[in-house]
This record gives C-alpha cells, sequence and structure tokens, in this order.
C-alpha cells in the first residue's frame, strides 16, 4: 500500500499536456507585440530620414538646394568660361572630411549609431512576436534601456546639426545671412522632424513599454528540481518502510 502511494505521489508520472501542433508561440504580451511595432516604426522612421537629404532647404542660383548630414541635392560646379552652373542630382559627399562642417561630422557619426541601436532592437523585438522564450521580462527592459540609449544619440544629432550652419557652403545657399542657430533664408525639412520625431517616441514610449514587453520567465529548471528531489524523497520514504 505505501509503495502504492509513493508511485501516486511521484511527479514523473503527472501527465504533461501537450501543445497543440501548428501553433506559433511569442514572448511578448500584447503591449510587447505593441512595443515591437512602435520600435520598427521609430527604428525605419528614424533611420530613413537619416539617409535622405531633406534636412536643410534652400536655394543657390536659382535652384533649390536641399542637405542632410553627409548628402546634399543640387550643387554648383564649374563650367565653360569658368562660370558656375548647378548640378541637379543627389549624392553623398565624397570623403567623410568633405563635410562641410565638424559639427555636421559628428552629427553624422552620433546620428547613424543611434538609427543602428534601433533597428538591432527593433528587430529583436520583431523576432520577439514568432519565437517562445526569446525575450523576458528582464530581457525587454535591458532592450528599453538600449532604445533610449539610441533615441538619445540621435536627439543629440539633430542638437548638433544647428552648429554647422556657419559653414560657408550652408550660407552660399542660405542667402550669407545664417549662421549658428540661425538658418537664415533657409528652412528645416521634414526629415530632419522626422528623426527627432522617431528619437523622442524610442526614448518615451518604446522605451516606457518596454517595461511590460516580455513575459515572466517559465520556472522550468525549478520544477524539474522540484520534481527530481521529491521523487528522491519518496523512494528513500519507501526503502526505509520496506520490512
Amino acid at each position: 500500500m505505501i509503495t502504492f502511494c509513493v508511485w501516486c505521489c511521484d511527479p514523473t508520472h503527472l501527465p504533461i499536456p501537450a501543445e497543440k501542433p501548428g501553433t506559433m508561440r511569442s514572448s511578448l504580451t500584447l503591449l510587447g507585440t505593441l512595443w515591437a511595432f512602435l520600435s520598427l516604426v521609430t527604428a525605419v522612421a528614424s533611420s530613413t530620414s537619416y539617409f535622405l537629404p531633406y534636412w536643410l532647404f534652400g536655394s543657390q542660383l536659382g535652384k533649390p538646394v536641399s542637405f542632410s548630414t553627409f548628402r546634399r541635392c543640387n550643387y554648383p560646379v564649374r563650367g565653360e568660361g569658368q562660370s558656375l552652373i548647378m548640378v541637379e542630382e543627389c549624392g553623398r559627399y565624397a570623403s567623410f572630411s568633405a563635410i562641410p562642417s565638424l559639427a555636421w561630422q559628428m552629427c553624422t557619426v552620433v546620428t547613424g549609431a543611434g538609427c543602428a541601436l534601433l533597428l538591432l532592437v527593433a528587430l529583436a523585438a520583431v523576432l520577439g512576436c514568432c519565437m517562445e522564450e526569446l525575450i523576458s521580462r528582464m530581457m525587454g527592459r535591458c532592450m528599453g534601456a538600449a532604445q533610449f540609449v539610441g533615441g538619445l544619440l540621435i536627439s543629440s544629432g539633430c542638437a548638433l546639426y544647428p552648429l554647422g550652419w556657419n559653414s560657408p557652403e550652408i550660407m552660399q545657399t542660405c542667402g550669407n545671412v545664417s549662421n549658428q542657430f540661425q538658418l537664415g533664408t533657409c528652412r528645416l525639412g521634414w526629415a530632419y522632424y522626422c528623426a527627432g520625431g522617431g528619437a523622442a517616441a524610442a526614448m518615451l514610449i518604446c522605451t516606457w513599454l518596454s517595461c511590460f514587453a516580455g513575459r515572466n520567465p517559465k520556472p522550468v529548471m525549478l520544477v524539474e528540481s522540484i520534481m527530481r528531489n521529491t521523487n528522491s524523497y519518496a523512494m528513500e520514504l519507501d526503502h526505509c518502510l520496506k520490512p
């Protein structure tokens, strides 16, 4: 009778419910799914704005001109008779040192690092929607901290951008009256606001949602340890009570 009771209490004989075939489990909560979506949106918005040369709009030789940190649309070249003509095409500067100012060079590096960090976190968040136990509660908070750093880097790049408005190349485009934090005849473009808005959303909204993104880890190892110890104790008790 004692042996039978021990066998009944042996946790190794308890049935384990099987998962339904063909179901895809997520490691994110409902708020975590919203976090993954917003993370992807903010990362794509900031990164796209970083590469598009529409941060600053002006005019030169009667032609519209636009800039980002390392790209430009429409630029003057020497034509026949040493006259200046405008080449209407977009492209990046030939080298890193050719970027008009030191502030814009720093802005290029800092903003690029922030965009890369946001993209990595967004990729991991999207994978968390399809893979079980990939993102725990603590992992989600760490990824939120990384998003805060990425957004802070992009915001720092946006703050550095006006420091380069006093370079000769920018002054020629802005009516020769521009200076640091003074646009002159130029105006800020939509890509600048989009990059700043994406950074702000990543720092504020995504960082807060990341605190509730991951599921609490399942205590699998703890349960297995308890089951092994219970089975061992039951076997010892059975051995001691047998005549």
